[in-house]
């Protein structure tokens, strides 16, 4: 689109329209008769779906057409919605994305990066980010993250570090940060995306749990306020909608259309307009409604953080940990909880609240467990929860020597993802794959950073992690062996 017609566009911005969802409910009133996909022709077809999901839901389950638009090529309805996208999240740009922020994520990736070209990342990234690297050839430059040792956790990228992965490294093409991390860690991201511009670099945000930064008063600096030239926004984690919509968001400087073929890369040509309609109505809902709404997740974050650090053992984490640089800000909504000191690690928990509370939170790892708070909290859940977790000291607290707590260890790079994934390969048994060099993708899901990505030196203490964390309970994600008894190791 021309500038012209984008200031035309924003001159008749009005944050209370909703045009997927207007165009839609105009669809259902004019009762078409269906002779294109999807087959199931508004439910008919499958009467089982449509008493579950519903005749409302099925009815605009369609497929792309003259009225509705096209995601892959936007003119009408869905160029609108992504022009109101841009105004409410501060971008100059939005796509609307249905594969969730991982094709949000790669698309970023895709669009800086070539076969050969230097990206500067920390290695504690989404999975998403080095399937990347192995789709396009890139080689990842890792700012290796600070550690909280009393918490086991990676934290952010400090700005020496970063300052000296650019110095050594001037011909990297991109900078991508996380905005915060899962735990609600940020960096000093104004001042990276600065320093990646005078050096000629993009800076790539992966917003992915930072959604509410854009309405919230009082939360660390969002990716467009920041300055950065792109950002994946997890629209559903936050933001309220469906599973697998999110959104990507593009500074000033960034060419739109160039961005816009390589989305039309790997994402479906047939766009499901249940996510693009739930993507309209939650950014309508943020903007009209997002800043007194957060501020209310934010109370109800501190008081379960005061009422859970007064229960004794557990340690509800938040500002007090600011240190200026690796952990420049935190987000205040994030109820990251410390359980090491009650003698369980944080999957134990996880699946005690599970079992035997009807408790399910995010994720628990070796040392902590995530309650995701978001728009859709009451009170009266954390209360529960609260309570839990004081039942559960009460029942299961006992001695904590024994339990690992790193959560994070240093990979040692010997290849690029993407050589290592193709290489010629061969399947060991897991503890004698010391000492080579890893072909696939060993994590905890969630959250889905890895312990090991293909390209890096498997060690004893990276078999050690493993090991600890299947006894422990985390579901282990990634190799090809279902059961992780074997690895894939470069011949």
């Amino acid at each position: 689109m021309e500038m012209d017609e984008v200031k035309k566009e924003l001159e008749k911005l009005d944050q209370n329209k909703a045009p997927i969802y207007e165009a839609l409910q105009t669809f259902r009133q004019m009762r078409v008769v269906p002779f294109d996909v999807p087959g199931h022709k508004h439910g008919r077809g499958n009467p089982e779906l449509t008493e579950f999901l519903g005749k409302q839901c099925v009815a605009v389950d369609v497929n792309s057409m003259k009225p509705l638009d096209n995601l892959c090529h936007p003119t009408s309805v869905i160029r609108e919605a992504e022009i109101l996208a841009a105004d409410a999240f501060g971008a100059a740009h939005a796509f609307l994305m249905v594969g969730g922020t991982t094709s949000s994520v790669q698309s970023m990736v895709l669009a800086t990066c070539k076969r050969g070209d230097k990206i500067i990342l920390p290695r504690n990234v989404h999975r998403s980010v080095i399937n990347a690297l192995v789709l396009c050839g890139a080689v990842p430059v890792y700012v290796n993250p600070e550690v909280d040792h009393r918490l086991g956790i990676s934290l952010g990228m400090q700005r020496e570090q970063v300052e000296k992965a650019i110095r050594e490294n001037p011909d990297a093409t991109a900078v991508l940060v996380n905005n915060p991390t899962y735990y609600g860690v940020c960096s000093d991201l104004k001042a990276i995306v600065k320093m990646a511009h005078a050096a000629g670099m993009y800076c790539l945000a992966d917003e992915a749990h930072g959604t509410h930064f854009y309405f919230g008063a009082g939360m660390p600096i969002s990716a467009m306020e920041a300055g950065a030239d792109m950002a994946a926004v997890s629209m559903h984690k936050s933001g309220g909608s469906l599973t697998q919509s999110s959104l990507l968001l593009l500074g000033p400087n960034v060419n739109a259309g160039y961005v816009r073929q390589i989305i039309n890369l790997t994402q479906t040509t047939s766009g499901s307009y249940l996510l693009m309609s739930s993507l309209d109505i939650s950014r309508r809902n943020l903007a009209l409604r997002g800043r007194e709404v957060f501020s209310k997740v934010v109370s109800m974050a501190e008081y379960a953080r005061e009422e859970i650090n007064a229960i004794g053992g557990y340690y509800a984490f938040g500002k007090e940990l600011i240190n200026g640089n690796s952990i420049f800000n935190f987000d205040p909504t994030k109820l990251s909880i410390h359980t090491r000191e009650i003698g369980l690690a944080g999957i134990e928990v996880y699946d005690i609240l599970r079992d035997e509370y009807d408790i399910q939170i995010e994720f628990g790892d070796i040392g902590n467990i995530l309650a995701y708070l978001s728009i859709g909290d009451r009170p009266q859940e954390l209360e529960r929860l609260v309570s839990a977790l004081a039942e559960i000291r009460r029942r299961y607290q006992k001695d904590h020597s024994g339990l690992l707590n790193q959560e994070y260890i240093d990979p040692v790079v010997v290849a690029s993802p993407q050589e290592a994934f193709y290489a010629p390969k061969k399947s060991v048994p897991l503890r004698q794959s010391e000492g080579c060099v890893c072909s696939e993708f060993v994590m905890c899901y969630p959250p889905g950073i890895p312990i090991l990505a293909p390209g890096e030196r498997i060690t004893a203490d990276i078999l050690d992690y493993i090991e600890y964390a299947k006894e422990k309970g985390c579901s282990m994600t990634g190799p090809e062996d279902p059961d992780i008894l074997h690895l894939n190791v470069l011949v």
